[in-house]
């Protein structure tokens, strides 16, 4: 089972879509992470289980 995955992801301050790489081997993580487009600062936060992405959430970092 490959735990880093790819997820695609809409960036919420250029509304481009944009994928991310997950570490899926730890089950819940919150990070920042900027853009690759626009270079704008994102918080990720996901929630994983079984090597499967349950819950993604992207939102602009203030």
């Amino acid at each position: 089972m490959n735990l880093l995955q790819g997820c695609d992801a809409q960036c919420p301050h250029c509304w481009q879509t944009i994928n991310l790489s997950l570490d899926l081997s730890v089950p819940e993580q919150s990070y920042v992470e900027d853009c690759p487009v626009c270079c704008k600062s994102m918080l990720v936060t996901y929630t994983a289980a079984d090597g499967e992405v349950l819950e993604l959430t992207v939102e602009a970092a203030d």
